[in-house]
């Protein structure tokens, strides 16, 4: 009977990870990770939408207070709704899309608006509340 030694067997268990087996772990994650977030940006748009919408909302409720305490006839501007508190200051100053929110007042009634997506008033992807 052979006996073994222990330096043989330590070298046959003396296993590593090769240079190609984690490049290959590497490009699959790669992979997963870029399919995620194709996947994932179908959703961006809606949800930016859905923000502006909250905050014209929020606006507008915010103008609506302002007047309880104001003349119904001015028309506050986003920093007046925030310096008086009518508007919290960690409300978004600007859409989504980074332009800055629309407050038209008349007839004792306010609506709020942006431009949307494009940038660019009188298109389909306008926000304004209440909607026409």
């Amino acid at each position: 009977m052979r006996i073994r030694t222990v330096r043989g067997i330590g070298r046959r268990r003396q296993r590593g990870v090769t240079l190609v087996e984690v490049l290959i772990v590497v490009a699959i994650i790669a992979l997963v990770s870029g399919g995620v977030a194709i996947a994932a940006f179908k959703f961006h748009e809606p949800a930016k939408r859905k923000t502006a919408t909250t905050s014209a909302r929020a606006i507008r409720g915010a103008v609506k207070s302002w007047w309880l305490e104001h003349e119904s006839s001015q028309c506050p501007s986003l920093k007046e709704l925030i310096d008086d508190e009518a508007l919290d200051k960690d409300n978004a100053q600007a859409d989504p899309w980074g332009k800055p929110w629309r407050i038209d007042c008349a007839n004792n009634d306010v609506t709020v608006s942006s431009t949307g997506s494009d940038r660019i008033a009188g298109t389909a992807d306008d926000i304004r509340v209440p909607p026409t």
